[in-house]
């Protein structure tokens, strides 16, 4: 008979091929795993994340999983439930839902841009060295106002996510760490915490009325839920968007013919000044297919959870009080029962079936899906409009690392203009003129 601590060690030694293993591999709606004394199920069957992320807070809730995630973004709306977390959750989407699109398009463009003209004078880069900042820049901006941070405090920000985020993953299930390294964890955690505070209540001094801050702020929110909601917008708005975008140059680089349909595709939604045209992006099926795809292989926030509150039922399991259950878009998005060749980078499959869930699903989805679409829709069409992108990394060496996030292993590309994107190019997407000159 299995003890309650069997599948530990595989799980710690390689939590997605035990995500893959166990899930691709059950014939069970709810699979039993061993990782503890308390029960543990990993969610197989896609239909059943629905309810369960819509059943009522008495019966399943966010539960111990979700509140180790305290430690640096205390009580915020992503550890809460209940009327705080209903009232929160209302006002950061009702800010959001103010035309995204319409709004930030320019300005993520523009960004992008400058970006790509000094990545040309620097040769090879790291992708991922990239997108986090460049996502942070555009939270930070969603959040706080345009230009209200300088790169001293983005790159502080940034040094503390990776101050902590192994600590973090590594503690999800941990049995008994050493006094050494709870000491280490907690050093690290105090100083992140306090590097992040410090960026925030600055920043915060200069934010703008149409800010989302600025919403929070009506609230009524104390100093302190105020400054942890900022910190975890902040935290799953750069790092999640981040690690998933760096992706786009790696799939770019293998595929050039579909690099140069997506070319054309943005050429199409040029306005008449050259422009991204915010209210044609939805239409642009080949780049949407692209960005749905990149977070069909690489779903940043690669499990969640939930915690039986009360002795309760789901998928014909009964779940005792104290039972947790894991969703694994990871292995959801890689079942062969859900997927024709999982594996396989394909931007035209179907993404329509319900073991899609880069974002949750239903009520409980991310509120920010829409800003993270927008990004990497628009990363996508920038550089695939005006560079060819060389991959320097080798294939065998692309395995993501599981951390409190899928983070992505170097990726190792560099830039080069495209030959008919110059002075040749169709007059109807002027702005690879300045893009092209920008990056000479």
């Amino acid at each position: 008979m299995p003890h309650p601590f069997s599948d530990l060690s595989a799980f710690r030694r390689d939590p997605l091929r035990f995500f893959l293993s166990r899930g691709n591999g059950s014939a069970e709606r709810l699979e039993r795993l061993r990782l503890g004394f308390t029960p543990l199920y990993l969610v197989v069957d896609p239909s059943l994340v629905k309810p369960l992320l819509k059943a009522p807070p008495a019966e399943i809730d966010k539960g111990r999983l979700i509140h180790k995630l305290r430690q640096i973004v205390g009580k915020s709306s992503l550890t809460i439930s209940g009327e705080e977390h209903a009232r929160r959750r209302k006002a950061i989407h009702g800010q959001m839902a103010k035309g995204v699109a319409s709004t930030y398009v320019g300005e993520i463009s523009a960004l992008y841009r400058r970006t790509f003209a000094s990545l040309m004078r620097e040769g090879t880069f790291d992708a991922h060295k990239v997108t986090a900042p460049l996502a942070l820049r555009v939270v930070c901006t969603v959040l706080f106002g345009q230009g209200v941070l300088g790169p001293v405090e983005e790159g502080t920000l940034i040094r503390a996510v990776h101050l902590v985020e192994d600590d973090l993953a590594d503690g999800m299930f941990q049995l008994v760490p050493s006094p050494r390294a709870v000491w280490r964890k907690r050093r690290n955690l105090a100083k992140a915490k306090s590097m992040m505070a410090g960026v925030v209540d600055r920043a915060r001094r200069r934010t703008s009325p149409g800010s989302l801050v600025h919403q929070l702020h009506q609230l009524g929110l104390s100093e302190s839920d105020l400054r942890d909601e900022v910190l975890m917008l902040i935290l799953a708005g750069h790092h999640t968007t981040g690690t998933a975008a760096a992706w786009v140059f790696w799939h770019l680089a293998a595929d050039p013919a579909l690099a140069a349909r997506i070319g054309a595709e943005a050429v199409g939604l040029a306005d008449a000044g050259g422009e991204l045209d915010p209210s044609r992006l939805a239409s642009a099926s080949l780049s949407l297919g692209f960005t749905r795809e990149i977070l069909r292989l690489y779903p940043s926030a690669y499990w969640f959870s939930r915690e039986a509150m009360a002795d309760t039922e789901l998928g014909g399991t009964r779940l005792k009080k104290g039972t947790s259950l894991l969703v694994s878009p990871w292995h959801m998005h890689r079942d062969p029962r859900h997927w024709p060749e999982p594996e396989r980078f394909d931007a035209e499959r179907s993404h329509a079936t319900p073991a899609y869930m880069p974002f949750g699903v239903g009520p409980r989805a991310c509120v920010g899906i829409g800003l993270a679409m927008l990004e990497i829709q628009i990363l996508v069409l920038e550089l695939a409009a005006a560079f060819d992108i060389r991959a320097e990394t080798s294939a065998p060496s692309l395995t993501p690392k599981a951390s409190v996030t899928l983070l992505p292993p170097s990726l190792s590309v560099r830039l080069a203009v495209r030959a008919n994107a110059r002075r040749d190019e169709p007059p109807a997407f002027p702005s690879l003129d300045r893009r092209c000159e920008q990056a000479a």
